[in-house]
Order: C-alpha cells, then structure tokens, then sequence
C-alpha cells in the first residue's frame, strides 16, 4: 500500500503535488498481490411489505439495536426502516420537503439517524423516534433551480458557511462537531460545532494534498480524524480535525464508499466501484471492497462487479458497526446486501 504523508512532501520520488492520473483514465485499483478475503451474503435479508419496493440503493446504515435503515431514490427519495431480522419497521420523514435526491444516510452514537440530500441541498438530523431536531443547509427555490438547467451555464458554487453545493456525506468527533462532505459543486468539507453553528471549511478543486475532486464519501476514527473518499482523485485524503491534510491513500481504485468500524481496533473499508470516467459504458466495471488498517495498510479484498449474490454493483454506501458483518448499498441493482466475513489468518500486503 502506498502511502503519502504530507509533512515529508516526497514519496519514492514523486512530488505531492503531481498529478495522481490522467484525466477520465481509468480509476483500477493499483495494489498487488491483495489477500481474498472469504465472505457470504444473506439472500433476501430486507423483508418489504407488499407492494413497497428499494428503488436505487443509495445508502445503508445501522443503530445501536442493529435496526438497518435504507435511504432510496425511487419515485419519491424515502427512508424505511427495518429490525435486525430484516423485518419492516416503518418509513421516515415520507413527504419531508429536504427529500429531493438521496445522497447518504448515517446514524450517531445517541441513535439520531442523518441523512445527506443531494438535490435539496440539506443535512437532516431525526431523533430516534424519526422526528426533525436540525436542519443544516437550505434547499434551493424553484427559481433559483433554473439556473442550474442544462444550458443556463453551471450550477453556482455558493461556498458559504450554511450553503452546500450538492453535499454527499457526514461524520461526528467525540464532541459532536458535524463534519459534511460538499461535494459535486463545492469540493470541501465543511465544520459545525454539535448544535449546527459553522466553525471553518477547507478544500478546493484539484488534486493536491489539500484539494479534492467530487468528495464523495467520508468517515471519522475515534481520534477525530477524517477519511475523505476523493473519488474523480482515486484516492483516499485523511485529514486531521481541524482540516489539515495528514495522508493519502491511492491504492484501492476509485472510493465511492468508505466506513470505520467502532471498537478499540478501528477498521477502513474502502469500495471500489464504477470507474469515475467519461463514458462508464466503456470503462472497465469494478466492485471490490479493501479492508484496511487506519494507517492504509491493506488487510485484504473481496467481491467482484456483477449483480448476483455476493457480487456488487456500484457500491454506494457501506455500514461497518461490526466489521465482520456489512451492509453494503448498490445503485444499479436496487439492493441492499448483508455481507458476512469469514474469519481467516490474514497476511498484510503493501500494495506491492
């Protein structure tokens, strides 16, 4: 596993600041050699009710009970949740007006569920009993929306402490600050104290040690550090607390979903989905999951793009509160899986 640490600047030679790949080049995974990790997948773990259906599965995340909660672009963007047999439970916030265009849902550690809306601009926080205790952003007027129509130029890039530009992940530290991943229009992470209050935000567009490219996906470990799914970058960028960059990670391809396990062993779970290139279509498919230490080192690998049985189709959202036991989320199959991990005496590799 290659790994770049900012404060020495030069890695084996290479500048920081060079580029990482060409652009739309495929976004394959460069490490070699990577243990195959043996694993199993529940068939039919969700149990909808009749005529209720997952549309695209976009996120996946579980409570301290280990009720799973489903966050779906269908006609409608939904949230449902189910028990910890699979069992139907209820539907969240049906109607809610921040419901545009799922991006992720996470659940904290008092059991509030949060979820990211793409479309409406919005960070939602529910209270365990599914109501609204915190709204971060706004979503846009419908006239405002026009100019981000096709052939009225690009969406604007407000970059403001409580507007967000198509924002895609969030994260706590131990003290409750709020961190969020913003996103396709502003590339940055932003940072609010635990009652919603702006605090600071770094990240610009580019490939540099403190820049990103369509931040996509993020986790904190127990120290407050943050792993950032730079996805058009192939990389993950970990930063510290305050937003300083610490290390890339450029190993495992294109990282569209990354989790850490809780516990005194902390795990990273990075997939590696559909290539972020022109024209997927013609790009090379991929669905891995990397298991790693939190320094990058890979631990091993499992799965294989395709849409059967422990095979992955564009993994969107990974839920690791027992790391032997995920729920992964697929878009292009409407599904969410439970995947189960064999335990194996695994030999590290460096990516070599």
């Amino acid at each position: 596993m290659k790994r770049v640490c900012i404060a020495c600047g030069v890695v084996a030679g290479i500048l920081m600041t060079a580029p990482l790949f060409a652009q739309g080049q495929s976004l394959k995974a460069k490490a070699q050699n990577v243990a195959e990790i043996p694993y199993e997948s529940v068939p039919n773990f969700l149990k909808f009710p009749p005529n209720l259906y997952l549309g695209e599965g976009i996120g996946v995340a579980t409570n301290s009970k280990g009720h799973v909660f489903a966050y779906t672009r269908s006609g409608d963007t939904r949230l449902f949740e189910f028990d910890q047999t699979g069992v139907f439970v209820r539907e969240i916030g049906a109607g809610l007006y921040g419901f545009t265009f799922a991006h992720a849902v996470r659940v904290d550690k008092d059991d509030n569920i949060w979820t990211v809306d793409e479309g409406s601009n919005t960070v939602i926080k529910f209270n365990p009993a599914g109501r609204v205790t915190m709204v971060i952003g706004r979503r846009p007027d419908a006239v405002d929306e026009l100019v981000a129509m096709s052939g009225q130029g690009s969406a604007p890039h407000p970059n403001k402490p409580y507007s967000f530009s198509r924002p895609t992940d969030v994260g706590w530290d131990a003290q409750g600050n709020i961190f969020v991943t913003d996103g396709y229009g502003d590339d940055r992470v932003v940072k609010f104290d635990k009652n919603g209050r702006f605090i600071k935000s770094a990240g610009t567009a580019g490939n540099g040690p403190a820049q990103l490219r369509l931040p996509h996906t993020m986790a904190m470990d127990a120290a407050g550090n943050i792993y950032i799914g730079d996805r058009s970058n192939a990389r993950v960028n970990v930063w510290d607390n305050d937003l300083n960059p610490k290390a890339i990670y450029d190993q495992v391809g294109s990282p569209w979903a990354v989790c850490i396990s809780p516990g005194p062993h902390q795990y990273l779970f990075v997939s590696n989905s559909m290539p972020d290139s022109g024209d997927s279509r013609n790009a090379p498919v991929t669905g891995e999951i990397y298991k790693m230490e939190l320094d990058g080192t890979i631990l091993g690998r499992f799965g294989k793009a395709g849409k059967a049985l422990k095979e992955f189709s564009t993994v969107h959202e990974i839920d690791c509160r027992n790391p032997n036991e995920l729920f992964v989320s697929e878009i292009t199959d409407w599904r969410v899986q439970k995947i189960l991990l064999r335990a194996q005496p695994m030999k590290s590799s460096g990516g070599k």
